[in-house]
């Protein structure tokens, strides 16, 4: 990989039902920047997105890692 990059997958759904039957449903991914700087911009880019929030901060490998949930 180069870094930057951004890891996602598919995490969980949001499903809200009507009448006993799902009404909408949100996809739920987990995105999560690997950068060699600590004070990427791309982090608040990431953050800015509708319905993203951060999760949590990780060093591994001396790389950070951001971990946001997004929906989708």
């Amino acid at each position: 990989m180069a870094y930057p990059c951004i890891v996602y997958q598919r995490d969980d759904a949001n499903t809200e039902y009507a009448g006993n039957l799902p009404y909408t449903v949100q996809q739920r991914y987990q995105v999560t920047l690997i950068a060699q700087d600590p004070d990427s911009d791309i982090r608040s880019k990431i953050a800015a997105l509708p319905l993203s929030r951060y999760e949590r901060f990780f060093a591994a490998n001396n790389l950070n890692h951001d971990v946001f949930v997004v929906y989708f």
